[in-house]
């Protein structure tokens, strides 16, 4: 365990680490669902990004660092407790992603987009349609349930198929051959679901929570099955983290992951039945190991000169619905849907409600929403959303203990339906500057040099890495006599 006092040192561009997490045995990551009798549970899925946050959080605790870290007071928005009891409100992470380490060096993977769906390559598959075959005139939109901010449907420009199966997950070198429209890539940059872990199996004895005891009471006779990942041995969860403390007592900012994880492998508690994981860190000397997104030279649509810019999601992403009500500052708040819908778009135009800001100003927003004071926006609105493609929504929710702070009868927690990574949003920028904006408002890195993250477009849970995306640009559908061969 690291010395509290000891001085930081790390060496990298940024506060920002990048860690591998390598499971000693099988990992267990069930959501909210029933796992009891013959239901096996959800238990076998890749983790989301708020477990890895949370086995960050509880490993903070345990290495003793809240004794020299900065205690916050409890709520929100300008209403505080007097107490100040919590601690590693800075703590920031992204991931986890799938990393192969071979011979040292180590290789990240991502989901897989949603408009890429041919085997072993990184070739567009679905494009937005203007206009429908032999009826040029006619609106597509027309008779059909396409929402309302959304103006193009996405069509498959292939024929489905059940004899093969698109890879789940990609390289960070096919994603960027994938933004730039490079369409062939080599076989080893796609895996498959397959290749990063083995899928098991067990028989478990119910446990009463009351007693800790089994075969007594409501759980006398009941049995459970559950299923686990074994990840292969080259295989490693990858996350990004960053927790700069301001530290106790206006002392010098201290790095909590550096002093958590300094030079040392150590381990970590990760998911469900607090299964081991040997953490190991590196600093960030270089560009982050994520794809980048486009941030200039983007499709012009010549019918109504609208630049092209879309945007993938490399993380899941929260939109919440938003009650008509009255805001911070005391203006009309609109209801939003959410859902599938972020919330920085209007539901009924489509436009683009973001606004790009320095970090100066961003910081000072941040204080005045801390402070339940809210801030005038001023956007643009020179871009608008008119495409979508949205795989089936993932379930985000957990399970609370006791605790006297602020859950004093446990249980479970809140649950969100989050629209998953890959997933793809089509926008008509109103000039190539207008585009440029956008991207950097949209793009993980911003405008920055790729060592930050800049950019968590999720409007829950985006300091626990949600809301992470890349843009690239996009075509229309195209003729019928130019469609790709299957």
């Amino acid at each position: 365990m690291s010395n509290p006092t000891q001085p930081q040192s790390p060496t990298g561009k940024s506060h920002m680490h990048l860690v591998t997490l390598q499971p000693s045995d099988v990992l267990f990551f069930r959501d909210g669902r029933p796992m009891e009798g013959s239901l096996a549970g959800h238990s076998l899925a890749w983790p989301l990004p708020n477990v890895i946050n949370h086995a960050f959080h509880a490993a903070l605790h345990r290495a003793g660092l809240a004794q020299a870290a900065h205690a916050h007071r409890r709520g929100r928005s300008g209403h505080y407790e007097t107490d100040r009891d919590r601690y590693f409100g800075c703590l920031k992470t992204a991931g986890p992603f799938p990393v192969q380490n071979t011979t040292g060096q180590n290789a990240w993977y991502f989901p897989r987009p949603a408009d890429a769906q041919q085997s072993h390559s990184t070739s567009i598959t679905h494009f937005p349609v203007a206009s429908l075959a032999g009826a040029p005139d006619l609106d597509p939109r027309l008779n059909s349930s396409l929402p309302g901010p959304l103006k193009y449907a996405v069509a498959s420009a292939v024929p489905p198929t059940k004899e093969f199966k698109a890879e789940a997950w990609w390289s960070k070198k096919a994603f960027d051959a994938y933004l730039k429209g490079n369409g062939q890539v080599e076989k080893r940059e796609f895996l498959e679901d397959s290749c990063l872990a083995d899928v098991e199996s067990y028989i478990g004895i119910a446990i009463d929570p009351e007693t800790q005891t089994t075969g007594h009471g409501d759980v006398e006779g009941k049995i459970y099955t559950a299923h686990y990942l074994r990840l292969r041995e080259k295989f490693r969860l990858g996350v990004i983290a960053e927790a700069l403390d301001k530290g106790a007592n206006g002392t010098a900012p201290v790095d909590l992951i550096y002093q958590l994880l300094n030079g040392k492998p150590t381990q970590i508690l990760v998911g469900g039945q607090q299964r081991v994981c040997t953490a190991v860190r590196s600093d960030v000397n270089s560009h982050l190991p994520l794809p980048q997104g486009m941030s200039s030279g983007f499709q012009l649509n010549k019918a109504n000169n609208k630049s092209l810019v879309k945007w993938v999601l490399l993380t899941p992403a929260i939109w919440p619905e938003i009650p008509a009500g009255t805001s911070k500052r005391g203006t009309e708040r609109q209801y939003h849907p959410g859902g599938w819908l972020p919330n920085w778009v209007c539901p009924e135009t489509g436009e683009v409600l973001l606004e790009y800001v320095d970090p100066d100003t961003r910081r000072q927003r941040r204080r005045l929403n801390s402070e339940g004071k809210g801030y005038s926006s001023n956007p643009a609105k020179t871009a608008r959303l008119v495409a979508a493609l949205i795989p089936k929504p993932i379930v985000v929710t957990g399970w609370a203990l006791p605790n006297e702070a602020d859950r004093t009868q446990g249980g479970a927690k809140s649950t969100h339906l989050a629209v998953p990574a890959g997933a793809v949003y089509y926008f008509e920028a109103d000039s190539e500057a207008e585009a440029q904006k956008l991207a950097a408002a949209l793009n993980w890195h911003g405008r920055g040099d790729f060592t930050r993250i800049q950019n968590r477009r999720s409007t829950l849970l985006g300091e626990q890495g949600f809301g992470l995306g890349v843009c690239g640009t996009w075509t229309f559908f195209p003729n019928v006599s130019e469609r790709p061969q299957p």
